[in-house]
């Protein structure tokens, strides 16, 4: 493990869990339809700010969880079309901005146009690299788990793998973000204390920040303010103090 990696100087990564879209419009007396609709806006807003700063290299964002299906069935209907609309409007913006746009999770539940535009988003926007946008769509951390032990024993049952040859780094190489950096920074929104089975085994060394910001309030601000909580902390991954402080010494 390096120095840099120890470093709170700024996260590389930042991962988001976008909570409380619903209680925002409740809080106003507004259907909650409303209140997605404000989310989308601040995803907006998040993102061109990660964009600009050119110390965040991969922002992931928690779109739609797998447990999302058991919403009310009206309310999804709703969150797959503003998925749609939402992509047919911003692939050219993320395109032109040079950010490249990238989707984990199990995308065959979606209906064929909604799939079919996740893929061209994918393909228009694979070159840029100004930043890397992560979205997490019908994903868990469990499912992420359970795809790569499918692949796994399916190389073990062909006798391309040994099994004692699987390790953490084995393991790793087929998760859904195996070529991308591990989060540093974990935000979760609206209240909640919980990483809600995401990112399971990506967030293991990952600082985490809870705030009661519902996400259609979460704006540059307080972005600002849950990196300055990073910047203030001493990452030591199993070392202590002591000897972090000695590896940073000239």
């Amino acid at each position: 493990m390096s120095v840099d990696c120890m470093s709170s100087d700024a996260p590389r990564h930042i991962a988001i869990i976008m909570d409380g879209n619903g209680r925002w419009a409740q809080q106003r007396f507004l259907p909650r339809a409303i209140g997605h609709h404000a989310g989308v806006k601040a995803v907006r807003k998040i993102v061109e700010y990660c964009a600009a700063d050119s110390t965040c290299e991969v922002l992931s964002l928690f779109a739609f969880s797998s447990e999302n299906w058991r919403r009310p069935e009206s309310e999804v209907r709703l969150l797959m079309t503003l998925f749609l609309t939402t992509l047919q409007s911003e692939i050219d913006k993320l395109h032109k901005n040079n950010i490249c746009l990238r989707f984990i999770g199990d995308r065959t539940a979606f209906d064929s146009v909604l799939q079919q535009k996740m893929t061209e988003g994918e393909q228009k926007t694979k070159g840029n690299t100004a930043l890397t946008l992560v979205i997490a769509a019908n994903y868990g951390g469990r499912w992420d788990l359970a795809q790569a032990c499918k692949i796994l024993s399916q190389r073990v049952a062909s006798g391309e793998l040994s099994p004692c040859a699987i390790n953490e780094s084995v393991i790793n190489t087929h998760l859904s973000l195996a070529d991308l950096a591990e989060p540093d920074l974990f935000i979760r929104t609206g209240g909640e204390q919980r990483v809600s089975n995401f990112m399971l085994w990506q967030l293991a060394y990952t600082e985490l920040y809870f705030t009661p910001t519902l996400w259609p309030d979460f704006n540059q601000s307080a972005l600002e303010e849950a990196i300055t909580s990073f910047k203030s902390r001493q990452r030591r991954f199993g070392y202590t103090g002591d000897q972090i402080a000695a590896l940073a010494s000239p």
